[in-house]
């Protein structure tokens, strides 16, 4: 269940980030209602991937995961281009991901 709750968080938070954006500095009542519920959401969630993986792993995949998929969306959805550096960055998260994931013996598997 670590992993289905830690995906869950990760899909709450980048709810949550992507409504922020339209929120216009919380002068819009329903953005602000989705980022605030998502955000409380999500912490829930990532305090339940707390109880059995350390606090580092879990921020290093809960933060790397929500990059990637927030620049996804703001590349697709709000048409924010990203030029080389940043895709090179982008494929370095992605890969601490992965060797996380893979080798650390941090993470419950």
């Amino acid at each position: 269940m670590t992993y289905i709750y830690l995906i869950v968080a990760v899909a709450f938070e980048v709810v949550a980030t992507t409504a922020l954006k339209e929120t216009n500095g919380f002068t819009r009542l329903l953005p602000s209602l989705v980022t605030v519920a998502g955000y409380a959401a999500a912490f829930y969630f990532l305090s339940l991937v707390l109880r059995t993986v350390p606090v580092g792993v879990v921020y290093a995949l809960w933060c790397g995961a929500g990059i990637v998929f927030i620049t996804a969306i703001a590349w697709v959805w709000f048409r924010q281009a990203l030029d080389l550096p940043a895709l090179l960055g982008i494929g370095l998260i992605m890969a601490g991901v992965v060797v996380i994931n893979l080798f650390s013996k941090s993470v419950v598997h």
